[in-house]
């Protein structure tokens, strides 16, 4: 596991609810509110240390703090060939992103697929975004809950996916469909999308099963990639799912 420090409560509350948390700091200025209070019964709860320390060690270590902060501990991800053995379920959906190198990005897109309840988020090892403290606060803290994989070559891990009855759709805005006209396979599913500037690269592109598009109806042509993660998420997989709403 690699070690970090978080700032910021709703990341910190986050982090210990994960069970990544070793140690909640607390700024001895820091105003009592609801949520410190939520964060005290939290910690309390999972045994968590909590100290109070001089708002200027926070700013120091953690920047964007809001009075809070905490060690963590990041779980390392797991790699190419351990997905093909991962105990997924009869309708569980992956969420694979092809080149997202802003670390916020990275953030917004994890939270989108947590809350959308993915259980996996698969990216590139190399020209991309990697966990740091950034992208865990921009995810609000999903990425300490979302397993994770971290591979050489998407089109590859994508072909480890289908073999293990995964439908592949790639989210891609010169695709012929759009998410209304194609309907959402049953089954495991994984979500492919790139990075705003490019999209897919051609071979992840060639890789998936089907390809689709979300329809532009304003002036703008596209959106940002976690944007357009949680529009087809919630617009054209989750009403697939039987338990949706569960």
């Amino acid at each position: 596991m690699s070690e970090g420090i978080v700032g910021g409560r709703r990341v910190v509350l986050e982090a210990v609810r994960a069970g990544r948390a070793s140690e909640v700091l607390i700024a001895r200025e820091a105003r009592s509110t609801q949520s410190l209070r939520e964060l005290a019964d939290v910690c309390r709860d999972a045994g968590v240390d909590q100290r109070v320390v001089a708002r200027a060690e926070l700013d120091r270590i953690a920047p964007d703090h809001q009075g809070v902060a905490a060690r963590i501990s990041v779980p390392e991800p797991i790699g190419e060939r351990q997905l093909s053995a991962w105990p997924f379920g009869d309708q569980d959906v992956v969420v694979a992103l092809d080149g997202i190198v802003d670390p916020h990005n990275l953030g917004a897109a994890a939270r989108s697929a947590e809350s959308a309840g993915a259980v996996m988020l698969v990216t590139r090892s190399r020209r991309a975004a990697d966990v740091t403290p950034a992208a865990i606060r921009a995810s609000a803290g999903a990425l300490l809950h979302l397993p994770r994989a971290r591979v050489a070559n998407i089109p590859r891990a994508l072909a480890r996916l289908q073999e293990a009855g995964f439908t592949v759709v790639g989210l891609d805005e010169s695709a012929e469909r759009t998410v209304y006209d194609e309907p959402c396979p049953e089954g495991r599913i994984a979500i492919a999308l790139g990075s705003e500037g490019t999209g897919l690269a051609r071979l992840s592109r060639e890789a998936c099963d089907i390809l689709v598009r979300l329809p532009m109806r304003g002036r703008v042509g596209s959106m940002n990639a976690s944007a357009s993660l949680a529009a087809a998420l919630y617009a054209y997989v989750l009403p697939s799912r039987t338990d949706v709403g569960a």
